[in-house]
């Protein structure tokens, strides 16, 4: 044991050092960790991250909100390996296989309304960049090619590939690659943040919803689709809406010929409180984008569902008409597997009702969070948490982040939002740690 607590800080050092030299890291300025060195991560059990000193950290952000279950999960391990003894790996182009089968016909089982077609790719810009595509084509299909515009709220985020960056309005990942962009009108968000003194949350919703539909009597000639992030607005801080902004949208839509994309890609799959985010509107749209949290966090995996009449736009004795679009690894056998996999936890261990009762847990504990001077609109869907630190500090999020790790928690603020979106498998005692080591963080900074 001695022999190996000597090792760990040596191999450490070098495994950080390996790391510079050779992985550039994404949404990362390389030099800071000149300053803040990286930490070398060797296994993961649970909600807990270790690293190769030994240490651990609460993973409070699911390893960018994908991991559902924990790390190491034995129902998904046990998936996977039993997987890997049949078939890894096979181009779904011309073949098929039981997982993906599978897959497609449980998602149609769970979805909102009749979305009853899945297109696979491995990441969630990915499936944007698909149902964006998806919806132009079928109004090409259907003689109306003037019809290629889209419109998505202020400060949405849909991922950075070209296709989706274009409409994505968060400027730090616009502004340096506006000349490849395609120009996408956004209009206002309903997140309550926005609202005006004394105006509720639904009456601020109804009020953003208006502005989409005097926007659309102008302009649905020449929109394809409205794309938008369901209740919960994540790279813009958490920002949180009431469905009746959704329900709305989607009679807009509906009056105007204009497709709804949903991109459940970080909201899906419990996160909300219902296993998908349009549920608490009582709305299906047309395109339904998954991943993140859809193989449990385990491996890339995306979606794209969408309903028969999109489908049967494409379904023709000629190619051109076909969808025009592959990704190698699209339908991945193991990736399915461990889908279906996460699929059978919800249902055995009936996760979206217990966690209901974890929700109320953690707002109880961290009434003291809420009420911290430094705290600003403390708010809650599900199983994300979310609140604003007054400070003036340019390096907050850093300082933040730096100041979790010695509190065992990992923490990446958003700016100067805070959030959590835990594994749903954290328990009372892993909240209570959560809690009291960001109240320990708040006084520190």
């Amino acid at each position: 044991m001695s022999t190996t607590q000597h090792k760990a800080p040596a191999f450490s050092t070098q495994l950080q050092h390996r790391s510079l030299a050779a992985v550039w890291h994404p949404c990362t300025q390389m030099k800071q960790h000149e300053t803040h060195p990286l930490v070398p991560i060797v296994s993961g059990k649970g909600v807990w991250l270790y690293d190769a000193g030994g240490n651990r950290y609460l993973d409070a952000i699911s390893s960018w909100w994908v991991n559902l279950f924990g790390h190491a999960n034995p129902v998904i391990n046990a998936a996977i390996r039993d997987q890997l003894e049949k078939i890894e790996h096979v181009m779904l182009a011309g073949f098929t296989h039981e997982p993906v089968v599978a897959l497609s016909e449980r998602l149609k089982s769970i979805a909102p309304g009749s979305l009853g077609h899945c297109f696979y790719a491995s990441d969630g810009a990915s499936a944007i960049e698909i149902a964006l595509k998806m919806s132009f084509h079928y109004w090409l299909l259907c003689g109306q090619p003037q019809k290629n515009g889209f419109i998505s709220l202020q400060n949405d985020y849909h991922g950075e590939t070209l296709g989706a960056l274009s409409v994505t309005d968060v400027a730090i990942f616009r502004e340096t690659y506006a000349p490849l962009l395609r120009s996408c009108a956004h209009v206002p968000t309903p997140d309550w943040r926005y609202a005006e003194a004394g105006e509720s949350a639904r009456d601020f919703a109804s009020r953003a919803a208006t502005a989409l539909e005097n926007h659309l009597a102008k302009h649905h000639a020449q929109t394809a689709a409205l794309i938008l992030e369901p209740l919960v607005q994540g790279a813009a801080g958490m920002g949180m809406y009431h469905p009746v902004y959704l329900q709305r949208a989607r009679e807009i839509c509906d009056r105007y010929q204009v497709h709804l994309i949903a991109d459940e890609i970080a909201v899906g799959f419990g996160r909300t409180g219902t296993l998908f985010a349009c549920n608490q509107a009582g709305i299906a749209p047309d395109f339904l984008c998954l991943s993140k949290g859809l193989s449990g966090g385990y491996l890339p995996l995306s979606a794209v569902m969408t309903t028969d009449t999109v489908f049967q736009a494409f379904y023709d004795d000629k190619t051109a008409r076909a969808f025009l679009h592959s990704h190698s690894h699209s339908g991945n056998a193991l990736a399915c597997r461990a889908a279906l996999a996460s699929l059978d936890i919800f249902e055995r261990d009936r996760v979206i009702e217990a966690n209901k009762n974890k929700a109320a847990y953690l707002n109880t504990i961290a009434a003291p969070l809420a009420a911290h001077p430094k705290v600003r609109n403390f708010r809650n869907c599900g199983m994300i948490w979310a609140f604003e630190v007054a400070t003036d500090d340019a390096d907050f999020a850093a300082q933040c982040f730096q100041a979790g790790l010695k509190q065992q928690i990992l923490l990446r603020p958003l700016g100067k939002t805070i959030y959590f979106i835990p594994p749903y498998i954290i328990d009372e005692q892993e909240m209570d740690v959560l809690v009291n080591g960001t109240l320990q963080v708040l006084n520190t900074l």
